[in-house]
């Protein structure tokens, strides 16, 4: 039997709050981690002289790392205690972000960026399974406390990283984000109890108006719709992330400073996914991501062709976190998460985190590579505009009447039309 749907006795309110608290606290020094190679990025690029390829490729390949590992970390965590991968996770991001420090080019560097990904693949497909599963009546509105975190370590990250790189050199943020993550991976072996971390949905809370619309298979029609549509908001979100403080200082002429402030208004932004999940958990999620690609598409042109003062660019960088992170992300991981019988989830959460993150480790580079054909305006028409309208058109094709709804969420689904 799986060690993810074994029936367990469930914490008071206090400790499960106490222990979602830790578990999101652990995510932040993980969003830290990804989120601070960009702002970094032109200072690595001069000093080691790579290319605007080679650092657009630098700063999204942590993502194929994530990717290759995601579809693994499901099967992983049908054989082990998700709170074993959580823990296993995080020791190896921590790592291979500490080994990042002793790049001796592009080679190894490139490897070491992969590397920090496997293990924040494995953290996140265990943490998000875990508290989906924990909290499977609010399950968006869990998923979007988690988001929460993302985006106050993608906050933190490059904010805090600018600051040192300033003050003491671009490998400084990577020696104390390490450190940190080996910490809380040795305090939640401690302090993190299975009864939160391996809990499974109570099946009789879980029973919709016709059960068997919901399909026995884990690859069914709306799982396959949801991958595509992860994939164009993966690649869209961080052809954004991988370049646009390199576009800040080198086409703008912005200081590293105010760069790390611009893109940390992203991880800001990211924070809207507690308000994301709420919404998520009360109105139709097709809907919801539908409208969230059109403000995507729409921000997206606006960073790169119509905005040039810096409060502007803060304010639209943090609207891009607010609906690429907070809404987007949030909703197609626990739509994703529904789209499957209770005891899939850890495999669907595998699969959300290879299709969003596994493409995405050719954003940077794809973005690079059409900045130097046909600029920045045009690559971000047709990196950030006219790829996510692709997702769109796939959701269109999702089927409501196959997606689980718990009894407790059920009312409000069905009597919300929102458009």
């Amino acid at each position: 039997m799986s060690a993810t749907v074994v029936q367990r006795e469930r914490l008071s309110w206090r400790l499960a709050t106490l222990a979602l608290i830790v578990l999101a606290a652990s995510y932040v020094v993980n969003a830290m981690d990804r989120q601070v190679f960009p702002v970094l990025v032109p200072t690595i690029d001069h000093q080691y002289g790579f290319s605007l390829q080679q650092g657009g490729l630098l700063a999204t390949i942590f993502t194929l790392g994530i990717g290759v590992a995601g579809i693994p970390a499901g099967y992983l965590l049908d054989r082990m205690t998700r709170k074993s991968v959580i823990v296993i996770g995080i020791l190896t991001y921590s790592v291979f972000t500490l080994l990042t420090v002793v790049s001796a080019g592009f080679g190894d560097m490139l490897v070491y960026r992969a590397g920090s990904g496997v293990g924040e693949a494995l953290q996140n497909a265990a943490l998000f399974s875990a508290v989906g599963a924990y909290f499977y009546k609010r399950r968006a509105m869990a998923l979007g406390v988690l988001n929460f975190a993302y985006g106050t370590g993608g906050f933190l990250g490059p904010l805090l990283g600018a600051k040192m790189l300033v003050s003491s050199g671009w490998r400084t943020p990577f020696i104390v984000y390490g450190i940190i993550g080996l910490v809380f991976a040795v305090g939640i072996i401690f302090a993190i109890s299975t009864r939160f971390t391996d809990q499974t949905e109570m099946k009789s809370e879980l029973s919709v108006e016709t059960p068997s619309s919901v399909p026995t298979r884990v690859w069914n029609r709306n799982i396959k719709l949801l991958v595509i549509t992860s994939i164009v908001a993966g690649v869209s979100g961080y052809g954004y992330l991988g370049l646009y403080p390199t576009f800040l200082i080198k086409h703008l002429g912005y200081t590293p400073s105010m760069a790390g402030f611009c893109i940390s208004m992203f991880g800001l932004g990211a924070l809207m996914g507690i308000p994301a999940g709420f919404i998520g958990d009360v109105l139709r999620q097709k809907w919801i991501l539908i409208l969230t690609l059109i403000c995507v598409m729409v921000v997206g042109y606006s960073l790169f062709n119509l905005i040039k003062a810096p409060g502007w660019q803060a304010f639209f960088s943090f609207l891009e976190g607010t609906f690429a992170s907070g809404f987007m992300f949030t909703n197609t991981y626990s739509l994703m998460q529904r789209c499957v019988r209770p005891e899939s989830v850890g495999r669907a959460s595998g699969i959300f985190v290879t299709s969003w993150y596994l493409p995405s480790s050719v954003a940077g580079y794809l973005f690079a590579a059409l900045v130097g054909s046909v600029g920045w305006g045009h690559a971000a028409l047709v990196q950030l505009t006219v790829i996510p309208f692709i997702g769109i058109l796939v959701l269109l094709f999702v089927k409501e009447d196959m997606i689980l709804i718990p009894k407790a969420n059920r009312v409000s689904n069905a009597s919300t039309h929102p458009l």
